[in-house]
């Protein structure tokens, strides 16, 4: 009994939980014009690694969006990514950028929106291949809450938190 109440409070959680609750989130709305976003990366034992700033601007041409990301970390380095973002059914996407192995894959449900997807993560002097377990969810005043898991053969290896913040265009 002690094991199976374990396995259960190690499950991830479903979209379905998300369903009714609000504000509900539109990709494409929420993801078109400039959007600011503050990010930090903690380690297996919680401690931040690192802190970074995102400034990121999406629009969309009928079912595919994309999302430009520019990223600034406190310690100096710079990144960019562009997202290419299709709506695939009624609430789901697909994403591609050129650091993302094969593709993304998202559901959307209420307030939630779930992304999976795989990337070689450089790491000092080696890479890393890591699977992603993005959870957004969309909290009032235009606020979004991303939490990431970063998992190497199903164990959490780091957790990824972003706050974005849609501005004026």
């Amino acid at each position: 009994m002690g094991l199976m109440t374990f396995i259960n409070g190690c499950a991830t959680p479903k979209m379905e939980a998300y369903k009714e609750t609000k504000p509900s989130l539109d990709l494409k709305t929420y993801f078109t014009g400039p959007i600011k976003a503050w990010g930090l990366i903690q380690n297996r034992s919680g401690e931040v690694t690192r802190r970074f700033d995102v400034t990121m601007h999406g629009s969309w041409e009928g079912d595919v969006g994309t999302l430009e990301e520019h990223f600034v970390y406190y310690d100096g380095e710079t990144q960019k990514r562009v997202w290419t973002i299709t709506k695939t059914g009624n609430k789901t996407y697909e994403g591609t950028a050129s650091d993302i192995l094969d593709k993304a894959t998202g559901k959307l449900e209420g307030s939630a929106m779930q992304w999976a997807y795989q990337m070689d993560l450089p790491v000092g002097d080696s890479t890393y291949r890591i699977t992603f377990d993005d959870w957004m969810f969309l909290m009032n005043d235009g606020v979004l809450v991303n939490r990431s898991y970063l998992k190497k053969f199903g164990i959490t290896m780091a957790e990824l938190t972003l706050f974005m913040q849609k501005q004026e265009e």
